[in-house]
């Protein structure tokens, strides 16, 4: 299962909407490989489901995770924050043994 907070829900909305996409258009998060501490995560809109795709939702937005990607998900949430440190998405990965300061990559 993935979660998605509150104030990620507001702008996973504002940001479909603002960019033209459709109600269709869900959430797709993988991990690939990259970054200072080996893995990323890649978040983007996608409408097609392919076979071996998990879909979950939570407060209404339907996030999809390929079946790969999803022993390094399970359990994360998924946060926005517009504070001191950066502006975006964030994720709060109990998988994760370290991340970098960016908190675009991790490790296992």
């Amino acid at each position: 299962m993935i979660n998605v907070t509150d104030k990620a829900k507001e702008h996973i909305l504002e940001l479909r909407k603002r960019e033209g996409y459709t109600d269709n258009h869900n959430i797709r998060v993988a991990v690939k490989g990259g970054g200072c501490s080996g893995l990323m995560y890649d978040l983007r809109f996608d409408e097609q489901i392919n076979p071996g795709d998990h879909v979950y939702e939570d407060k209404g937005i339907k996030i999809i995770v390929d079946k790969k990607s999803l022993l390094y998900l399970l359990g994360t949430t998924l946060d926005f924050s517009d504070g001191l440190n950066g502006k975006g998405f964030q994720f709060i990965n109990p998988n994760a043994s370290r991340t970098c300061g960016c908190g675009e990559s991790f490790a296992v």
